[in-house]
């Protein structure tokens, strides 16, 4: 079931904004070759947890989005799994601008 706006606000994790029926991030790697090592092991963890961003990358330029497509909106497993990205992000701090 898709949570309200305001239940989407109180519980977004650090970095992440709602735009629409997504919750998004835009990262930015030093390198090309980071940000596709970063998408490979993001790739690992949305296999594991079956729930698959939607990815957009433009040279070292990240925007991942976050919706529940069957439910028509952001869930509580689009929540999850932004922690869970957000987890993997804190362990690439080297390798990301700002």
């Amino acid at each position: 079931m898709p949570l309200t706006r305001e239940e989407v606000m109180k519980s977004l994790p650090q970095g992440w904004r709602l735009e629409g029926n997504y919750v998004v991030r835009e990262l930015e790697f030093k390198a090309f070759m980071d940000c596709i090592a970063f998408i490979n092991q993001l790739a690992q963890i949305a296999e594991a947890e079956e729930h698959h961003p939607d990815m957009v990358i433009t040279w070292k330029h990240l925007t991942l989005k976050l919706t529940t497509h069957d439910e028509g909106g952001v869930t509580q497993l689009d929540i999850e799994m932004a922690r869970k990205i957000n987890e993997l992000i804190n362990k690439w701090r080297d390798k990301i601008q700002g």
